[in-house]
């Protein structure tokens, strides 16, 4: 399995066979709550690293989501139409948004690390 890795807003991709697979992470989808709709971009949109990729809601608040590094939309996660919960249960895998084809791969080595990750997450409940 290859390395996930985050962004300060709380994205976080993993590469897989050479595309970007992404979404929330576990602390976002606590932060939120009960997640009761997702909007997923179109496939095709090309995403820029930071710009709004999708849209998350709960019970508390609607919230973006952003491309975690530059590409186009191959894929998206069809199922949490149906089964948004799926991102509270399982956010880092089959709670997933949407698939991008890198504009450059290496731009996911910019992302934090998990170690890093934690250690972010840390001051921020300081």
């Amino acid at each position: 399995m290859s390395q996930i890795r985050f962004t300060k807003q709380h994205e976080w991709a993993r590469m897989e066979n050479g595309i970007a697979v992404c979404g929330i992470t576990d602390y976002a989808q606590k932060a939120l709550g009960d997640i009761v709709y997702v909007e997923l971009p179109p496939a095709g949109k090309k995403v820029k690293s930071g710009e709004e990729a999708a849209v998350v809601e709960s019970a508390k608040a609607a919230s973006e989501v952003y491309a975690p590094i530059d590409g186009e939309v191959t894929a998206v996660n069809d199922n949490l139409s149906s089964t948004p919960g799926t991102v509270n249960s399982d956010a880092e895998n089959n709670g997933w948004f949407f698939k991008l084809k890198p504009a450059d791969p290496a731009q996911i080595d910019q992302l934090m690390d998990e170690a890093v990750y934690k250690e972010y997450l840390k001051e921020l409940t300081a």
